[in-house]
């Protein structure tokens, strides 16, 4: 195996790969990239069993065949090549990388260890626009826990609705809900939010292919393709948790409230609440430490609805306000005792439901 390409595409591609090789793996061969030559390309995959990247580049092919080498190392060696082309061969049991002078020998692992992967299914796939995905992922996925103790709290919930595709993550404390729109959506399935966080890295492109089956989710672009293992289990009935309407509404300035969650966040923890006095005018916010002293400044804003305080935890309501687009949020409530959503003054699609703190 040889082959001829530019330092910097073929950093891309490895690099893109290795984002799915886990270091602690107890398999070495699990450490390795597949690279595998044929035609007019170079096609890459890097897995942990659980999330396989593929990737691949058009190159100068002088010799085609397959080998593994080790992630890690071959990834930081071409990085540190000088610019311009790079050759990277395989024979005799060794890897060799040159380029611009320096010349690297890697040991090279043996191909057949590999594990046979399935490929990526796409041939039912949706077709989603890809910076529309990639944000909508970006927002609900703040929402999932990072408890694996629960694992069906740890995924993203992607379902069918009116026509596109609904993303939900709730780790019990808040929930996000984004609806994207979509060529034909029929999917009902739970993808574990630690590889959804890989696709902009990876396989992010302006068009994205997203195909579910009964064990596995695939994603695909023209960069490549991303699989993941499904979880199992039945994800919260979400749903029971959305009133159909909530009597009291604050609209503020979204970078405004953000900077006076900052500012009560200096004083907060994640034990100590957030307070909201809700009245005609805005909000006023304020917190107290008896240890450390407390913080409390209003911010204008535009509230119909009872006079009343609530409180949430500082560090998830800066997420909410955070994964709003619009120039203005709002703040839907029903009393300090039941869930807050959040939403955009304007988009429809997106909305955060936290749970207040007792006080």
């Amino acid at each position: 195996m040889r082959i001829r390409a530019e330092r910097d595409d073929l950093a891309d591609v490895l690099s893109r790969a290795a984002r799915a090789v886990s270091a602690r793996s107890p398999l070495p061969i699990l450490q390795g990239l597949l690279v595998v030559v044929e035609g007019r390309r170079v096609h890459v995959t890097g897995t942990d069993l659980d999330v396989t990247v593929r990737t691949q580049l058009e190159v100068e092919v002088l010799e085609e065949g397959r080998t593994v080498v080790p992630a890690r190392l071959i990834t930081e060696a071409v990085r540190k090549l000088p610019a311009g082309a790079v050759v990277l061969e395989a024979t005799g049991g060794e890897v060799e990388l040159t380029g611009g002078g320096p010349r690297f020998r890697f040991r090279e692992m043996p191909a057949d260890d590999f594990p046979a992967v399935p490929e990526a299914a796409l041939q039912d796939a949706l077709e989603v626009e890809g910076d529309d995905f990639i944000q909508a992922l970006g927002q609900v996925m703040v929402a999932a826990s990072h408890d694996d103790a629960r694992p069906v709290l740890t995924g993203v919930f992607f379902e069918s609705h009116e026509g596109a595709l609904r993303l939900v993550a709730t780790d019990s404390y808040r929930l996000a809900l984004r609806d994207v729109p979509a060529v034909r959506s029929t999917v009902a399935a739970l993808i574990p939010a630690r590889a959804l966080r890989e696709l902009h890295r990876t396989i992010a492109a302006k068009k994205l292919l997203v195909a579910v089956g009964s064990r596995e989710a695939s994603f695909g672009s023209d960069r490549g393709t991303l699989t993941v293992r499904l979880i199992e289990g039945t994800f919260p009935n979400y749903r029971q948790l959305l009133p159909a309407e909530y009597p009291n509404h604050l609209t503020v300035a979204r970078d405004v409230l953000l900077d006076a969650i900052g500012r009560a966040s200096l004083v907060a923890e994640d034990h100590i609440p957030l307070r909201l006095q809700l009245h005609s005018g805005g909000a006023e916010l304020s917190v107290t430490r008896q240890d450390v002293g407390g913080e409390t400044e209003q911010v204008a804003g535009d509230y119909h609805g009872e006079e009343m305080t609530i409180a949430f935890n500082s560090r998830y309501l800066n997420d909410g306000v955070a994964a709003v687009e619009d120039d203005e949020v709002v703040l839907d409530v029903i009393d300090p005792l039941k869930p807050g959503v959040l939403r955009g003054a304007e988009s429809r699609e997106f909305l955060y439901l936290l749970m207040p703190v007792r006080l």
